[in-house]
C-alpha cells in the first residue's frame, strides 16, 4: 500500500512538471507572437510616417476621362517587392469619333421631351478590356503628407461592342414617325433633315456586334492619400487599341482599326 502511494506521488510529480513545462512553452510562444505582431505594427507605423507604401494587396476603382470618350476601371495589385507590384485591370469604356456633334431639332413639336442626336452616328462603340502588367515605384512620399509616383504599364485583350445608333425620323408624308438605323437603303433619310431626335439609349442592344482586339497602356500615378490603407490617386496616361477590320462609328468618315487616346483618371480604393 505504501509502495502504491509512493508511486502515485512520483507519477503526479512528473505529470505536474510536464504540464508546467507545456504551459510555460505555450505562454512563451504566445508572448513571442505578440512581440512579433507589435514589431510588425511598429514597422508599419514607422513606414507610414516615412511615406513608404507597403501592402500585400490593393483594390482600386476609378473613373477616367479620355480624349475620345470616358470609362470606368477596377484594378487589383499584388506587391512583389517594395519597388514592384503586379497589377490586373478591367476597364469598360466608350470610344467616340472626334467629329461627333450633338444637335437638337428646333422644329420638333416635342422639343422639350425629345432627345438631342448625333448627326451621322452609325454605332456606339464600347470596349471591355482585361489587362495584366506591372507598377513600379518611381518616388516615395517622403512623409505621410507627401505624394508617391508610380509608373504603370500593362496590356491585354479587348472586346469591342458595336451597338447600332437609332434616330427618330418623320416619314415622307409628315403624318407619322419611325426609328431607323444607318443602312444603305435608309442612308438618305438617316442623313437628311427629317430627324426629330435620338432613338434612345436602350435601342439596338439586341443587335450588338463583337470585335476582338488588343490594347497597351502606360501611365504615371500620383498617390496623395494620407494613409497607406487608403488609395487616393490621380493617374495620367495614354493607351492604344487595335481592332482588325473596319470599325464604323460615324458615317462618311474614314474608318480606322487603331485608336490612340490620352486620359486622366481619378482613383480610390483600399490596401491591406
Amino acid at each position: 500500500m505504501v509502495k502504491k502511494v509512493f508511486l502515485f506521488f512520483i507519477f503526479s510529480l512528473v505529470l505536474g512538471q510536464a504540464q508546467a513545462q507545456f504551459t510555460l512553452g505555450r505562454s512563451s510562444n504566445r508572448e513571442d507572437r505578440k512581440a512579433e505582431k507589435r514589431k510588425k505594427i511598429n514597422t508599419l507605423i514607422r513606414q507610414a510616417e516615412e511615406g513608404i507604401l507597403v501592402y500585400t494587396m490593393q483594390s482600386v476603382f476609378g473613373f477616367q476621362a479620355r480624349s475620345n470618350g470616358y470609362g470606368f476601371l477596377y484594378e487589383q495589385g499584388k506587391m512583389k517587392t517594395p519597388l514592384k507590384s503586379n497589377v490586373y485591370r478591367v476597364e469598360l469604356t466608350e470610344i467616340k469619333h472626334p467629329k461627333e456633334n450633338r444637335f437638337q431639332n428646333l422644329s420638333n413639336p416635342f422639343l422639350f421631351i425629345s432627345n438631342p442626336y448625333i448627326y451621322g452616328k452609325v454605332n456606339n462603340f464600347y470596349q471591355l478590356s482585361l489587362g495584366i502588367g506591372q507598377q513600379r515605384l518611381m518616388g516615395q512620399k517622403g512623409n505621410k503628407n507627401g505624394v508617391s509616383v508610380t509608373w504603370n504599364y500593362l496590356g491585354g485583350l479587348a472586346a469591342g461592342f458595336l451597338k447600332p445608333y437609332y434616330v427618330q425620323v418623320e416619314d415622307s408624308t409628315g403624318t407619322s414617325t419611325r426609328y431607323i438605323k444607318y443602312t444603305p437603303q435608309d442612308s438618305t433619310l438617316f442623313l437628311g433633315p427629317a430627324i426629330l431626335g435620338a432613338g434612345g439609349f436602350w435601342r439596338g442592344w439586341n443587335e450588338l456586334k463583337i470585335k476582338p482586339g488588343v490594347f497597351a497602356k502606360t501611365s504615371l500615378r500620383y498617390d496623395y492619400g494620407r494613409f497607406n490603407e487608403v488609395v487616393s490617386a490621380l493617374e495620367i496616361g495614354c493607351s492604344v487599341e487595335y481592332y482588325p477590320g473596319s470599325t464604323p462609328i460615324l458615317a462618311l468618315q474614314r474608318e480606322t482599326p487603331l485608336f490612340f487616346q490620352a486620359y486622366i483618371a481619378l482613383l480610390f480604393g483600399r490596401r491591406k
